[in-house]
């Protein structure tokens, strides 16, 4: 799946949780808004409730984009 999928997943589905980067947190519909059409095409790995990860060109696991936060 691309980041842009992941993304409009869990805004559609209203998850009540917040992704965090090295610098802040973030909506998954703000981060659909700011972000390149380029790397949105960027290939990931999502495990919900946990991170979103990057997949390098032979599929395996990379660094984690953004990890899952608990709105409070």
């Amino acid at each position: 799946m691309c980041l842009k999928e992941a993304l409009e997943k869990i805004a559609s589905d209203h998850l009540p949780v917040l992704l965090r980067d090295h610098r802040q947190d973030w909506e998954a519909s703000d981060l659909l808004l700011v972000l390149s059409a380029g790397v949105l095409k960027r290939q990931v790995a999502m495990l919900p409730g946990f991170y979103i990860a990057a997949l390098s060109e032979s599929g395996l696991m990379g660094e984690v984009l953004y990890r899952f936060k608990s709105k409070s």
